[in-house]
């Protein structure tokens, strides 16, 4: 595997691949891997001759009292992991790679930014997340992008992106993959001490009481996020939101008809995590 730090040296990369023949997948993360990204790296590897993996921290997603300072990084440990999913390309730019000095351009995607984590943490994290990835899209100009269901609202807002500006990109998003007591693998799990940890386990069990209510039959959104509420206080937390919303337009619903996203975002000891289950009128198998 090789770790590149330029955009010249990643186009150059990608460019010789293409004389080739070969088709290009990329993994945009933050790094802090765990088994969620190493998920994205395999399917990229079934699917493309070349797999590059992005790894940035973009502060332009980051608010000014949010966790970038401390967002954990281990570059080391990350390269190591890739390279045994037989990743090809890291791609590792310092920041000002990506900003440059007078950098002035910001891509803002309305609507379905503007709801959950949107108005949760501000119009600035979609903003940021829009840019970068436009811009890992054009330097890597990669045929198919994978993105972690964990983040839904990302995927929707990467897919609007994607649809809007014509980008030739198919975006392919993945299964959440989950601790062994249900908690969503985030690479800010790592901020919860023991008892947090264990608190956190909530947020899929309160999801997971909606998921078995849905499956009984019930519509209600209020009877619904109530059930998923009734979880979550037994635990001593306070959702940022709870909210039941389509899964592709993210409009409100007050009746489950179809399918739903039913997404979740609370502050557990020292992290701020977000999970989701899609929730199915005419699905009783309680799939999430």
């Amino acid at each position: 595997m090789r770790i590149i730090r330029t955009i010249a040296g990643v186009r150059e990369a990608v460019r010789d691949a293409r004389k080739r023949g070969k088709s290009v997948g990329l993994v945009p993360t933050m790094g802090a891997f765990h088994d969620g990204h190493l998920s994205l790296m395999k399917a990229a590897r079934k699917d493309n001759d070349l797999v590059v993996v992005s790894l940035f921290v973009n502060p332009t997603q980051f608010g000014a009292n949010e966790d970038l300072s401390r967002y954990p990084r281990d570059e080391e440990r990350d390269a190591a992991l890739a390279a045994n999913e037989g990743v090809d390309i890291l791609f590792a730019p310092e920041s000002a790679e990506i900003y440059p000095d007078a950098f002035a351009t910001t891509i803002h995607i309305g609507g379905i930014t503007d709801v959950l984590d949107g108005a949760s943490r501000g119009a600035h994290h979609f903003d940021g997340v829009a840019t970068v990835v436009a811009k890992l899209f054009g330097i890597v100009a990669p045929d198919v992008a994978y993105f972690g269901q964990k983040d839904a609202q990302q995927v929707l807002v990467v897919r609007r992106l994607v649809r809007d500006l014509n980008l030739d990109v198919r975006i392919e998003a993945c299964p959440i993959v989950r601790e062994a007591d249900g908690l969503a693998m985030s690479s800010r799990n790592v901020y919860l001490d023991a008892d947090a940890r264990a608190q956190a386990t909530a947020l899929n069990r309160a999801l997971d009481a909606a998921q078995a209510l849905a499956a009984t039959g019930e519509r209600s959104t209020d009877a619904l996020t109530a059930s998923a509420r009734t979880v979550l206080a037994a635990a001593g937390i306070t959702p940022e939101y709870l909210e039941l919303r389509d899964a592709e337009t993210l409009q409100p619903v007050t009746r489950l008809d179809g399918e739903a996203l039913l997404a979740v975002a609370a502050r557990v000891g020292a992290a701020r995590l977000i999970d989701n289950h899609i929730l199915r009128s005419t699905d009783r198998r309680g799939d999430a």
